[in-house]
């Protein structure tokens, strides 16, 4: 293999990039720097959610909770954007999160000490945590979107907790034109697609159609998280590729995929 193509693993390959418009950036910059072609096509888009006034009601209260947990950084942006605006963290709140870029967006209002997973980022990390286990009589908070999973509330309730729900934003599929889309899978110039939650994997699937699907199948898909891996089987795609949590995680597969079909 040449130098060049050790440095940009990449080369030649369009990858589409499926997340929303405001948080693909990082992501396409790396897929640039590895020699790739990032093709953005966002399959969520975040909303305000409906009616603020219960979470606005909510965070005037937060000297209530002992712990706030922040499901994602979109949780984190809605969320701390509106607490500043209102009043300060209270000093003894805990504050948890799922993954990295939750716990990166945090640090950015100037949060620095964060209860997260070291790997695996999701749920059932977040709850086999030692801070996490003895929460009888705990008053806890989730940050996140409307609607969404059920298992760290649930769980957490099971181990005693005084749980609330605050939502902060609601997802939407986007009204996207796919055409340009097909016309790169047509023209093959399309070689991978990069699916970060699987509520924006199935709303790939709608947005695509009929003939994208036939395509779909076909495309590696490269997905962070077995969750959405069995999301993708359960639409009849077989061409999945896990990864590591990430940028840095969904890159380095990339490259160890299109290496590997390199050297065959």
């Amino acid at each position: 293999m040449s130098d060049f193509a050790t440095e940009t693993p990449l080369a030649g390959r369009g990858i589409v990039i499926t997340r929303p418009a405001h948080q693909a950036q990082p992501l396409v910059e790396m897929i640039r720097a590895a020699g790739g072609h990032a093709i953005l096509f966002p399959v969520l888009e975040i909303l305000d959610a409906d009616d603020l006034k219960p979470l606005n009601a909510l965070i005037d209260r937060l000297e209530a909770f002992d712990l706030a947990i922040f499901i994602s950084p979109n949780a984190v942006n809605r969320a701390m954007n509106l607490i500043a605006a209102r009043r300060a963290l209270p000093a003894k709140l805990r504050i948890a999160a799922i993954g990295r870029g939750s716990v990166k967006a945090l640090g950015h209002f100037g949060v620095t000490e964060v209860i997260a997973p070291a790997q695996h980022f999701d749920s059932e990390a977040l709850l086999a945590l030692p801070p996490l286990q003895d929460v009888r009589g705990r008053r806890v908070v989730i940050f996140r979107g409307e609607g969404g999973r059920e298992l760290l509330g649930d769980t957490l309730v099971a181990r005693g907790a005084c749980l609330e729900y605050a939502e902060c934003y609601r997802r939407g599929k986007p009204n996207l034109d796919a055409a340009p889309l097909l016309k790169a899978w047509a023209r093959n110039e399309l070689h991978a697609i990069v699916v970060t939650s699987s509520e924006g994997l199935r709303n790939l699937f709608e947005m695509v159609g009929k003939l994208g699907q036939s395509w779909l199948r076909k495309t590696p898909l490269i997905v962070p998280h077995p969750r959405i891996a069995e999301t993708a089987r359960g639409l009849g795609l077989g061409n999945v590729v896990l990864t590591e949590a990430g940028d840095e995680g969904i890159v380095a597969g990339l490259c160890e995929y299109f290496g590997a079909a390199e050297r065959k």
